[in-house]
């Protein structure tokens, strides 16, 4: 690696160590008025002076930074993920001229699949504009178009790490992780370099690093910003 690189290490049973320098930020998920995501909103910009840790046990006062929770609240961080390509555990649904590949263990309820038509269906009848925005809004990757020449189509980051906030539902969500940031493993392995991926802030993943939408089940309902009133 670079002296330069930005990349994201897995700390067992810790936090996230940020290195490189990134951007930080959050940003909010914006819905219409039946609460479906329709786009996202910037919000406060973080101070990131060098090598950050970042909170995944979903228990710091200090999110979204780690303040040593993970210590004392028996925090199990073992990672689940796999290390295969994305595209070895995607389904693939043909259209007429785009195929949308989906990979559901990383699903983050983001909900983006949903606005206007559901987005599987966009693809089989062929409306692909409004496809291939609810797949490129997916933070999480899970929703990949590919073009005629099966070159997938996204957006163009700048490397971020963003905590995304859901308002609609007053809950967090993961850390959106964009622009081919590196995570590497506690074990000192490399996930896939992807575009789009969300990582676990909320401690209950069972695809840990990863996050599979448990900060929304009626169990855990994380809120990172406690302080806020989100």
């Amino acid at each position: 690696m670079s002296a330069q690189e930005i990349y994201i290490k897995v700390v067992q049973d810790g936090p996230y160590m940020v290195y490189g320098d990134p951007k930080i930020m959050e940003q909010i998920i914006v819905t219409d008025e039946k609460r479906i995501s329709v786009g996202y909103e910037d919000g406060e910009l973080y101070e990131s002076n060098g090598v950050v840790a970042l909170c995944r046990c979903g228990n710091s006062e200090n999110a979204p930074f780690c303040d040593g929770a993970h210590k004392h609240s028996n925090f199990n961080g073992t990672e689940y993920a796999s290390f295969e390509p994305f595209i070895n555990g995607a389904d693939a649904i043909e259209g007429p001229r785009l195929t949308l590949l989906d990979n559901s263990d990383f699903c983050a309820y983001g909900r983006f699949c949903d606005a206007g038509e559901r987005v599987w269906k966009l693809t089989q009848l062929g409306h692909d504009e409004l496809a291939t925005r609810e797949a490129c809004d997916c933070p999480a990757g899970r929703l990949v178009m590919l073009d005629e020449n099966d070159t997938p189509i996204e957006p163009s980051f700048e490397p971020t790490l963003a905590m995304l906030e859901d308002t609609a539902l007053k809950i967090s969500g993961p850390i959106w992780v964009k622009g081919g940031v590196r995570v590497e493993s506690a074990d000192g392995r490399s996930y896939e370099v992807r575009n789009r991926q969300t990582l676990c802030r909320c401690g209950q993943s069972e695809n840990k690093p990863f996050c599979n939408g448990a900060h929304a089940a009626p169990s855990v309902r994380y809120k990172a910003n406690k302080r806020k009133g989100i």
